[in-house]
């Protein structure tokens, strides 16, 4: 996806405008590409936005078939934006099964813009149409600009010799074009992009230049009518600093390569393709200048354990994957565990079980993160709100792995990976620093070291292998705590785990103490939420707050171990709810932690929260 940077230099005004845009085509018809240059000239306009990105599992579906359907989707305006939207103000439907995928959504009076050179017969049928919905009323209740884009598109190009298949694939820049002059944005970094990424093909980036063009010019001159002309939303107000727009793929790479930095480490990324998982070993791969080694392994298992050798050795190890893949870590990550060695392990999660809903969102990996390992074996788990907010989570995960001497779970999921919003590049020397200190002191003669001795917070020292005199045994096997010797004696076994098991619950110790988003702990109704959910929460409490309802919202970052007040806090609401897209895993664990009647609101689709789901839900709560 493309980037955009600017810098602000002072406050705009607010406006409460804001505007969804979703391309829906086929699976080839360059959607998400054409939603990344919307949202890169969207951005160079100063508005707020947030983008869902959402494309079919299969590499190449069939074309025209309802299963085979991408579509990209952007909210953006001169306001605050939380969420990519509830439901599109415009739809741009480059074929009939783009149409009735997502027509239902749709807002009504809302703007349909139908290819109408793609409702072939063939691909009507394709899509189950008995007739043309262009044609036959059913429409009625949106505004419908049907345009042979297909036809515009061909003779657009034309000039450059191209075949009709290579004609075809300009016309989304065809179509970006008209909704740039729909939405007054300006064409040239489009433009520079594309003469960018055609640089040794001039002709391919001419046509596409010509599509463009050729695209706002019909905007500019076909006299639509009233309920089509351009609309501009003026730029959303923002403190001064640089802005670039991020995913959260990107946010959590930029912060894992932070985090070392701050650790004064080298940093071992060992990784295997999965969706969504796999873009963050791709920027990664992209930042060998900052002392970053990446190693696509064989398969998950030689991944992880590749990371852990790189931690032994004096590295920062970071693996990543998905749910499928996370499974397959389960052992390993228990080796981390019981070696007591930092890794972070990034978990972006994807709808389940097995291989599920690859390209669909989830948060259903929360107990696999807190208790998906053999024998005890609690890690310290951290969850990402937001694209933006990875970047802080990836750094916190550095350090408490690197402070604590153990593995860290980050989670994430399919919608922040992939989703795009602005962000404030913040000035690093902001951050604290937190240099490892390896442990050098050999022992006296006639003493042996213990590679279990512990500092206050039970953090066992971190020993370069060839330090001299400092020759150590660690691995799967239980050791002694007193001389790190073998030992399966029950005494040992009993004090290792009990040990461990405290290391990480003293990482509560070492975080801050749990915030109100919105309201305050006097409130009637607490919706607690974790990872993506924060968006619509957010808003749905705005909303709600505004309306007058006695309703707070409270966020949780640090999943395990909770933070020391959270569970004071929620004692003092009369209710509780707690939105995620699983079947209830956060609610159970406040249930267990603290005995409260935290009550479910579980989605499991593969699609976000929408926030007129948990409105909805925030009035039967207070109702009932």
């Amino acid at each position: 996806m493309a980037s955009a940077a600017q810098t602000i230099e002072r406050n705009k005004p607010e406006d409460s405008g804001n505007v969804v845009v979703r391309f829906a085509g086929d699976s080839g018809d360059g959607m998400q590409l054409t939603g990344g240059q919307f949202t890169l000239s969207t951005a160079l306009a100063g508005n707020d936005l947030a983008t869902f990105p959402d494309f079919p599992a299969e590499i190449r579906a069939p074309q025209g078939t309802l299963f085979g359907v991408s579509a990209f989707q952007i909210n953006f305006g001169s306001r605050a934006i939380r969420t990519a939207g509830d439901a599109p103000d415009v739809l741009v439907a480059m074929n009939p099964a783009a149409l009735k995928t997502n027509l239902a959504d749709l807002v009504e009076g809302g703007l349909i813009i139908a290819d109408s050179g793609s409702f072939s017969d063939r691909n009507l049928s394709k899509a189950g149409y008995d007739e043309n919905p262009l044609e036959d009323g059913s429409l009625a209740k949106w505004q419908l600009l049907s345009l042979d884009m297909s036809q515009m598109t061909l003779d657009a190009v034309k000039p450059f010799g191209l075949g009709n298949k290579e004609a075809l694939r300009c016309k989304n820049m065809w179509t970006l074009g008209l909704a740039l002059w729909l939405f007054d944005r300006s064409r040239q970094p489009i433009v520079d992009w594309l003469n960018a990424k055609f640089a040794k093909n001039p002709v391919i980036a001419e046509a596409n230049i010509a599509a463009l063009n050729a695209g706002h010019a019909y905007g500019e001159t076909a006299e639509l009518g009233v309920g089509f002309a351009p609309r501009s939303l003026d730029a959303a107000p923002a403190a001064p600093g640089l802005y670039r727009t991020i995913t959260g793929a990107e946010a959590i790479s930029l912060g894992l390569v932070a985090g070392a930095k701050l650790a004064k480490l080298p940093m071992f990324f060992g990784g295997y393709p999965i969706t969504p998982a796999s873009a963050i070993l791709h920027h990664l791969s992209r930042l060998k200048q900052f002392g970053v080694t990446t190693f696509q392994a064989e398969d998950e298992i030689a991944a992880i354990g590749a990371a852990i050798g790189a931690s032994y050795a004096g590295s920062l190890g970071v693996t990543s994957s998905s749910g499928p893949g996370i499974a397959l870590k389960g052992e390993a990550m228990g080796l981390a565990f019981i070696t007591e060695l930092p890794l972070v392990i990034v978990n972006s999660q994807r709808g389940g079980p097995s291989t599920g809903l690859p390209t669909k969102t989830e948060q259903s990996d929360l107990y696999q993160a807190v208790y998906g390992r053999n024998g005890d074996a609690p890690l310290p788990v951290i969850a990402v709100r937001s694209p933006s907010d990875a970047f802080e989570c990836a750094i916190e995960a550095c350090r408490i792995a690197t402070r604590f001497m153990t593995p860290v779970m980050l989670l994430t999921d399919g919608y922040i990976a992939n989703a795009a919003e602005p962000w404030k590049i913040p000035d690093v020397s902001d951050f604290d620093e937190f240099p490892v200190e390896f442990y050098t002191a050999a022992p006296g003669e006639g003493e042996k070291f213990n590679p279990y001795q512990r500092d206050e917070k039970l953090a066992r020292p971190w020993v370069k292998p060839g330090t001299p005199g400092l020759m150590h045994r660690i691995g799967g096997i239980e050791k002694s705590s007193s001389s790190g010797n073998i030992d399966y004696s029950p005494a040992n076994h009993q004090a290792m785990t009990d040990i461990r098991a405290q290391k990480v619950l003293n990482v509560a110790d070492d975080i801050p103490d749990q915030e109100i988003e919105l309201g305050d702990a006097t409130d009637t109704l607490a919706l607690v939420g974790w990872g993506s959910t924060y968006g619509p929460i957010h808003q749905a409490v705005n909303r709600a707050r505004e309306k007058g309802q006695s309703v707070a919202q409270i966020h949780i970052r640090h999943i395990w171990p909770l933070p020391k007040n959270l569970g004071e806090l929620l004692k003092g609401f009369d209710k509780i709810l707690v939105p995620e897209m699983n079947k209830g895993q956060l609610k159970t664990v406040l249930r267990d932690q603290y005995l409260v009647d935290a009550q479910p609101l579980n989605k499991v689709s593969g699609q976000p929260f929408r926030i007129r789901e948990i409105e909805a839900a925030i009035d039967e709560a207070l109702d009932g």
